[in-house]
């Protein structure tokens, strides 16, 4: 057995033995056993766990409130493999402390007092590995919580489990050599989503109350819609990711951001809350701006598109947008298409800053580890000889009459110092127009628009088509905050493929379009699909970080009861 596979199979043993040790699905204790039991504390957001904890409600403790996430956090890994380190032990003696020091005083130590949090794997909890899934940071602890984690627990909150991330973090197909590859806990053909793929699966099954995450093009939001549940994406500096692993330390050509993810807009307000411009350790780079209430008007104004201009949003994604469209409408709100200035470009610019090195930092952390399959384009890309990238882009542009993909592949190369400061450059002034363009000549409150072509891909997809990452990454690159709200479920009926759609002109890349709606097993299948969660993005303007959470609430609501929340 080589290295590496010992290293992954001593965690996952590891793993185990803590998913089982303190609490089994047997367990015989007070609390019984039937998942009846745990559904009245599965049921409730995180702002309502605090709420029954505080009014002493008959059976709300926060020992036994972890006891029913707990057991469901374990349902969870068995159906997905979501999870990563498994903190159970030292969750249940935490959830126990509260409960003593509440009894004494009959006060709640903080807004998620007795809240079992999840964290997506890059975050530090003293004591336990925050490998992301390289063999080579396995066996080595932190010695102390991270900035989240230290929030998390001054605000009462428990860290109870970690969750599963896709090698190097840069891929929406969550998978890698220790943990292995987590499913998407609708249908688990399809991917759950990445990087914070994990943490979806398991705030989808329940699994957690609140849990965190981070995205620096997408990796949020892709899998919070993949996976039907609710978050944000705030600014970069709303909110600190110090005390975390960042695979490229260092790169600021686009900033990671730090973000909730829950199961209803109202664990989103109140993970906020929590984490707005707070620090309890030195983060010099965090800007003191707390969580603050704001009013919106009774009568806002929403830019929607459906569809951008890398390739056309499948059937099931252009109907959740509409849907998202008319039930603002019907609320009075007014709603204007309008079309993104030069979409192409901010994916330029996103392939171009994240390849600058060609990915040497990336890969620098694999050691002996397998490269997963969807790192195929980065591994391969930014290394080809000029001479080649120039005849592969004539290619595209000539024979496939393919201009996107000739313009993206001539962008992944590497760069010198002085590329680089012109593309970063180039980032600021795409930002300038899209602020011009968009928010100033209409006015908008906020944008509605796809996650992403796809409500789901199936397992594989993204070695072909990662680049739809690009849905996203454009508001990374304009560095808008947003909030994603599941809308609907793809139905086989209403979603498939039609004569009418395919006779569209708008198809975006040949290339893409292929992949995704063409041949004989393209990756949009509705039929395969069925059931499967879609989202919409709500966006804001810079710095309208509470405004973005105040229309994802008036989003929710227009839409009505449609099968998703806690429970």
């Amino acid at each position: 057995m080589s290295s590496w596979k010992k290293v992954a199979r001593a965690k996952q043993v590891e793993r185990t033995t803590r998913l089982h040790q303190d609490l089994t699905l047997d367990d015989k204790s007070e609390y019984g056993t039937a998942h009846s039991a745990d559904l009245e504390y599965l049921q409730a957001n995180a702002a309502q766990i605090v709420q029954h904890i505080q009014n002493s409600d008959s059976g709300w403790t926060a020992e036994r409130v972890m006891i029913a996430y707990v057991r469901q956090a374990v349902r969870a890994q068995e159906a997905t493999n979501c999870l990563t380190e498994v903190m159970f032990g030292d969750a249940l003696g935490e959830a126990r402390r509260l409960d003593r020091d509440f009894a004494a005083s009959r006060r709640i130590k903080g807004p998620l007092h007795g809240v079992p949090v999840s964290l997506k794997d890059l975050f530090k909890v003293k004591d336990y590995d925050y490998s992301v899934g390289f063999t080579r940071y396995c066996g080595d602890p932190s010695n102390e919580d991270g900035e989240l984690a230290s929030q998390i627990r001054a605000a009462g909150g428990i860290p109870f489990v970690k969750t599963n991330v896709p090698q190097t973090m840069l891929s929406f197909e969550c998978a890698n050599p220790v943990f292995g590859r987590t499913v998407n806990p609708w249908c688990s053909k399809y991917s759950s989503g990445g990087s914070s793929g994990g943490e979806a699966a398991l705030l989808a099954c329940d699994g957690s109350a609140l849990g965190f995450g981070s995205d620096i093009g997408g990796s949020l939001r892709i899998p919070t819609a993949y996976c039907g549940i609710y978050s944000i994406k705030p600014g970069h500096s709303r909110a600190s990711i110090q005390g975390s692993r960042e695979v490229v330390a260092g790169f600021e050509g686009i900033r990671l951001c730090t973000g909730p993810m829950g199961r209803s807009v109202d664990d989103v307000e109140l993970a906020c809350r929590v984490i707005f411009g707070q620090s309890t350790k030195l983060d010099i780079w965090l800007p003191p701006l707390p969580y603050k209430d704001v009013e919106i008007p009774n009568q806002l104004k929403f830019g929607y598109y459906r569809s951008d201009a890398l390739v056309r949003s499948s059937p099931a994604v252009q109907r959740a947008v509409q849907e998202t469209v008319d039930a603002l409408r019907k609320q009075g709100h007014k709603c204007v298409e309008f079309v993104v200035p030069d979409f192409i470009e901010s994916l330029r610019i996103f392939l171009g800053l994240i390849s600058a090195d060609k990915f040497k930092m990336l890969f620098s952390h694999l050691d002996s580890d397998p490269k997963d399959a969807s790192l195929l384009l980065p591994t391969i890309a930014p290394h080809v000889p000029g001479f080649l990238r120039h005849f592969v882009a004539w290619t595209a542009r000539t024979l496939m009459k393919d201009p996107i993909m000739s313009r993206l592949t001539l962008n992944l190369r590497g760069r010198n110092v002085h590329e680089f400061v012109k593309l970063t450059a180039a980032r600021d002034a795409y930002c300038r127009l899209f602020v011009k363009e968009v928010w100033d000549t209409y006015a908008f409150d906020g944008i509605i628009c796809p996650v992403q072509s796809m409500p789901s891909v199936p397992h594989g997809a993204s070695t072909h088509v990662g680049v739809l990452c690009a849905a996203t990454s454009l508001y990374n690159i304009v560095d808008c905050p947003v909030g994603i709200v599941p809308v609907t479920h793809v139905d086989e009926r209403k979603d498939a493929l039609t004569g009418a759609w395919e006779a569209g002109s708008d198809k975006g890349s040949p290339f893409i379009y292929s992949k995704l709606y063409e041949g004989k097993k393209p990756y949009y299948n509705a039929a395969a699909m069925h059931g499967l969660p879609v989202a919409v993005q709500v966006v804001g303007r810079h710095w309208e970080d509470e405004k973005v959470i105040k229309m994802m609430r008036v989003v929710d609501d227009a839409l009505g009861e449609r099968g998703f929340g806690p429970g």
